[in-house]
C-alpha cells in the first residue's frame, strides 16, 4: 500500500486559495507561513504538515492529488467538503 506525507492549507474560499497559491509560487510568502496564518485546519500550526498516511485515509479528492501528482509542487485549489486546499506532497513510497 502506498504511503505519503504532505502539507496543506485549508481555506473557505477558492479566491483566497488562488491568491495564496500565487503568493507562494512568487515567493511572497512561504507555504509554512501561509499555513500558519490562513489555514483553518489544526495542522496549520505545524505549517500545514499532515505527517504520513496511507492511500484511503484522506478524503478521495485529497488522495487523488497526493497519490497521483508531482512531488514538491503546490497543487490546488482542491475542493472537498471542508473547503479549498492547497496541497504539497513532500514524499511518497510504499
Amino acid at each position: 500500500m502506498a504511503i505519503a506525507s504532505a502539507r496543506h492549507i485549508l481555506v473557505q474560499t477558492e479566491k483566497l486559495c488562488k491568491k495564496l497559491k500565487k503568493e507562494i509560487i512568487t515567493k511572497e510568502i512561504t507555504f509554512e507561513k501561509a499555513a500558519k496564518k490562513f489555514s483553518k485546519c489544526p495542522s496549520g500550526k505545524k505549517g500545514g504538515d499532515l505527517g504520513k498516511f496511507k492511500n484511503g485515509q484522506m478524503v478521495k479528492e485529497f488522495d487523488k492529488v497526493i497519490f497521483n501528482e508531482a512531488l514538491h509542487v503546490v497543487h490546488g485549489p482542491v475542493k472537498t467538503q471542508f473547503g479549498f486546499h492547497l496541497i504539497e506532497i513532500t514524499s511518497r513510497g510504499k
